[in-house]
């Protein structure tokens, strides 16, 4: 008999109930995870885990970078920023430089705090015009 993990399932049904917005979050809050991780293996000198978690979270960038709608103003001053931070963990990559983690780490939890705040409005604009 195969045991489902109830953890596992719970993310799914999470995830494929998102909002674009949730799901956004997520990916900041992923891109964050693995920062955390590549940090830790700086620290204790593992540095094929750095590669990967570094990896990792430069994949979450590129994904974000490839939905901008650059149609839309604020897009182009994203991509800025979203190809500063996977220059960032780049370096960081490279040279082993926790200061370029750390300064990618404010940023993306800029951006992530940012959608927390437009889903919120966003969920208080819908419940006050009656949109359940």
């Amino acid at each position: 008999m195969v045991m489902n993990n109830p953890y596992k399932t719970y993310e799914q049904n999470t995830v494929n109930t998102a909002s674009p917005g949730e799901l956004t979050v997520m990916l900041y809050n992923g891109c964050l995870k693995f920062i955390s991780k590549a940090k830790q293996a700086i620290e204790e000198m593992k540095y094929e885990d750095r590669n990967l978690n570094i990896q990792k979270a430069q994949n979450i960038i590129r994904e974000l970078m490839v939905t901008l709608n650059m149609d839309i103003d604020v897009s182009k001053n994203m991509i800025i920023l979203y190809e500063y931070i996977f220059d960032r963990l780049t370096e960081a990559n490279i040279h082993n430089d926790m200061r370029a983690l750390d300064e990618a780490t404010v940023l993306v939890t800029d951006f992530r705090d940012t959608w927390k705040q437009v889903i919120q409005m966003n969920r208080k604009q819908q419940h006050q015009g009656g949109i359940v």
